[in-house]
């Protein structure tokens, strides 16, 4: 083929790599038999589309945080009331914190799509690296999916409600609407991650706004609005008279900061984005940062004016399948003489709507990512299939289907037990969580010996081992605090089935790794770029004016799907 008239995808992945030495340092990782390849060992096949904005935007998106605390509201208003809500929102941004500067430290060091997935892979070494990688990069994808499918119930949820305040005489609530309207925005946000994938960095601008500014025209309103609000005891000293769970307060108070660790608990969404920036050892800390503290920021000034607000806690009391939120929105919007204001209350769930949906497309290209990385390396059945990236999108299309399929049939599961169902979906912090947890134990255990470490890269210093040891801590503690139950003494439709899913999530991903990793699975190719000191030449190629990288020799990667690798063919 002339390709003078038609560029090979060779070209077209070459143009990927950027052209100045400062885009060529972030993205190059290493020259691999005479071809340019990224963090992740792979040549790019994703447009890098994300600028830090674009990136930012997508972060506080799916974060979503002042949004996510007022619609899980009613989980952890139990737990001392408004006063417990505040406070263990704090400390859930005070943890949080640790975990968000030990990843955005490796994902600085190594940009990947597989984010955790790879970075135990590299913290492990080569003798745990490939098991340790494995199971992370599975639990990871579990606590994902749960996490979507939570989503999507909170906004179907919404899109009831918003439907229920015109209609509040008339409307009878089924369960089947609820699902009928998931499955809406659930397809609705598949279709935009592919077939509109190079408009998203502009739809997530627009969510950043309506986060910002939105989350600024909610508080006002409904700080100002209400007639009559709430006391300075109720807000901040009712703690106790508000325990209901039947726990004592301090084990009660720790446990109803599982609303604020919801609020802030997505730090390495945006970390899956990697292989779609141009400069992401700079922008991806960055852009942790951005989400962690403006998250924080919002939900702490949205949850006192919520809380001020709230003059009737049995509205945040409605069980499984509302929306509490739109009650407090009613409540602080209603004329002086008690009726309804149904245009106030509709405009503020129209800014929550909006945002979520938003949301929801960012949290459908999250999942997809983490499956596709996955499938890159062997490790998901059927991997030459979902490995591959349609180009036209520059959107791994099978991956992104499956996630949907997935998702659409834990959808059904409220249909059948809302018990399963809520268990299923708050799992998503406990499975993240340990997902973060292993290569920062792993990095400590190793002494961090493993870390690369790169011109340019965002570091720790000599602060890394204490910040990732608090954080292994902080994690194991909430984690296991959150597998108890919500309420003592407990029956059987209130227990919390947590834990059984986390041991459920390994079980499986175990018998996965015998069946086929054992045997099938040689690793990410980050294990020859980053510790297997046999795969390196000790060469070094320039590929730009000042950059030089590591040239290494691909032995074992090209045994992988069939023992040959093929342009276009497995998404190699």
């Amino acid at each position: 083929m002339d390709s003078s008239h038609q560029p090979s995808v060779d070209e077209k992945r070459g143009t990927r790599t950027g052209g100045s030495p400062e885009d060529r340092d972030e993205i190059v990782a290493a020259v691999e038999n005479g071809v340019i390849v990224n963090a992740s060992g792979y040549q790019d096949q994703l447009e890098r589309q994300y600028s830090l904005l674009g990136l930012a935007g997508t972060a506080l998106t799916v974060d979503n945080a002042w949004i996510a605390l007022g619609s899980s509201i009613s989980v952890s208003i139990l737990n001392g009331g408004p006063s417990g809500l505040i406070f263990g929102l704090i400390v859930a941004a005070f943890y949080y914190s640790f975990i968000g500067a030990a990843l955005a430290e490796l994902a600085s060091a190594v940009p990947t799509s597989g984010g955790v997935y790879h970075w135990a892979t590299i913290a492990g070494g080569p003798k745990y690296g490939r098991i340790l990688g494995f199971f992370t990069g599975w639990i990871n994808f579990y606590g994902w999916i749960f996490g979507l499918a939570a989503l999507m119930q909170i906004t179907a949820n919404i899109c009831i409600s918003m439907y229920s305040v015109y209609h509040q005489t008339t409307y009878t609530y089924e369960p089947w609407q609820v699902y009928i309207t998931y499955l809406l925005v659930l397809w609705l946000s598949t279709a935009v991650v592919i077939f509109a994938n190079r408009v998203i960095p502009h739809t997530q601008n627009i969510g950043l706004f309506f986060v910002i500014v939105g989350g600024i025209v909610t508080i006002i309103v409904i700080s100002a609005m209400p007639k009559r609000h709430a006391s300075n005891h109720f807000v901040w000293g009712s703690f106790t008279e508000n325990n209901l769970t039947g726990w004592p307060d301090g084990l009660a108070f720790l446990l109803g900061v599982l609303n604020g660790a919801y609020t802030v608990g997505t730090p390495d969404a945006i970390t899956h984005m990697a292989e779609e920036l141009p400069h992401p050892k700079k922008d991806l800390p960055k852009a942790i940062g951005l989400q962690i503290g403006l998250g924080f920021l919002y939900a702490f000034c949205f949850a006192i004016a919520l809380c001020y607000a709230i003059t009737d806690l049995e509205a945040l009391q409605g069980g499984f399948n509302t929306y509490p939120l739109a009650n407090i929105y009613a409540q602080a919007t209603a004329h002086a003489d008690g009726t309804p204001n149904p245009g106030a209350t509709f405009g503020l769930l129209f800014i929550i709507l909006f945002s979520s949906l938003l949301c929801c497309v960012g949290t459908v290209l999250t999942n997809s990512r983490i499956y596709w990385a996955l499938a890159r390396d062997n490790a998901v059945p059927l991997s030459p299939l979902f490995s591959r990236v349609n180009e036209s999108f520059s959107c791994p299309v099978p991956a992104t289907l499956f996630v949907a399929t997935i998702t659409t049939a834990l959808g059904a599961i409220p249909l059948g037990s809302h018990t399963a169902f809520i268990n299923l979906t708050g799992s998503f912090l406990i499975l993240t969580t340990t997902s973060y947890a292993i290569p920062f134990a792993a990095n400590i255990l190793t002494r961090r010996q493993y870390l690369p470490s790169a011109p340019g890269s965002f570091s720790l210093g000599k602060f890394g081992m204490p910040i990732n040891i608090i954080a292994v801590l902080f994690i194991v503690l909430f984690n296991i605090l959150f597998c108890f139950p919500y309420v003592y003494p407990t029956t059987t439709e209130s227990m919390n089935y947590n834990s059984v899913i986390l041991a459920g999530v390994v079980a499986l991903t175990a018998v996965w790794w015998v069946v086929h990793a054992r045997r099938n699975y040689p690793g990410p190719r980050v294990m020859g770029l980053y510790i297997h000191g046999d795969n390196a030449t000790g060469e070094k190629v320039q590929v730009s004016e000042g950059v030089e990288v590591p040239v290494v020799r691909e032995e074992r990667g090209m045994e992988m799907m069939g023992g040959k690798e093929k342009e276009g063919e497995g998404g190699w």
